[in-house]
């Protein structure tokens, strides 16, 4: 089934550009949304998502009550949303795999759903910019194409991405966008940054970064933290060259809750 915007079916391949001229509505939401003042989101009721990660949960979730994830240059953040059931998920992708990810996604939202259900999917994508590699570019156009591609209607929200997201500045181009949040509860997006990257920042972060090519895919356009971020990421790494064997004894996973506090806490296997 098709990608919908206000009812009305999708027309691709097209541009970010394009499509927000073919849709004002887009164009509307991604000028509120770009409008917008950074918030300083906690830890308290938040689950941070990194690079390459997927969460999903419903507004019945007693612990978590905010999804979200920045340091977003060429990668887009994807929120989808069920509006009947409220479930949502929200994914940090960067165009390693696009599509076998989209169906990741889907099938996320559909495991807290029931068919009969009222409701409709909702997708926001968000990140990006005009990056030289038009890495940015490729990836909003491979979103689209396998959002498009799903059995289901999926009714594009808002597209904050790539030239919709870009900013010039002494001949450069960078995000104006580079992290957002959705509250699960009452479905608000906004933008964002997160002091607090836990659980297991630091392994979470080893893996993306072990499993890619590079280090940056745009340095120029990296916010101020990001060389620290790759230093210490290094460093675990150099610590824990074999972490499933040093981290995961017995091959058992590792399992954190929130405390009363809205803090992560390790909690023994099988608690």
């Amino acid at each position: 089934m098709p990608l919908l915007v206000d009812g009305r079916r999708v027309r691709l391949p097209r541009s970010a550009a394009e499509l927000v001229r073919e849709h004002p509505s887009l164009e509307e939401r991604a000028r509120l949304l770009r409008g917008q003042s950074v918030q300083q989101v906690g830890p308290q009721g938040l689950l941070y998502v990194q690079q390459r990660e997927l969460a999903v949960t419903t507004p019945k979730d007693g612990s978590i009550s905010i999804l979200g994830s920045d340091d977003a240059t060429t990668c887009h953040i994807v929120v989808l949303r069920h509006t009947g059931n409220g479930a949502t998920c929200l994914t940090h992708c960067d165009g390693t795999d696009t599509k076998a990810e989209v169906p990741l996604i889907m099938s996320a939202i559909k495991s807290f759903s029931d068919h009969t259900e009222c409701g409709r999917l909702e997708v926001h994508l968000v990140g990006g910019f005009s990056d030289d590699r038009q890495l940015s570019q490729k990836l909003t156009h491979q979103l689209l194409s396998e959002f498009d591609k799903q059995d289901d209607d999926i009714h594009l929200v808002t597209l904050c991405v790539t030239e919709l997201n870009d900013r010039e500045e002494n001949e450069n181009h960078f995000p104006i966008i580079y992290g957002i949040a959705v509250n699960i509860k009452t479905a608000e997006i906004y933008r964002a940054s997160f002091q607090d990257h836990g659980p297991e920042e630091q392994l979470r972060a080893a893996r993306a970064l072990a499993g890619g090519p590079n280090l940056s895919t745009s340095p120029l356009a990296e916010p101020p933290h990001f060389v620290e971020h790759i230093r210490s990421t290094l460093m675990f790494l150099k610590r824990f060259p074999s972490p499933a064997n040093i981290l995961f004894p017995g091959n058992k996973a590792l399992l954190y809750k929130k405390n009363e506090d809205g803090l992560w806490e390790k909690i023994s296997p099988g608690n």
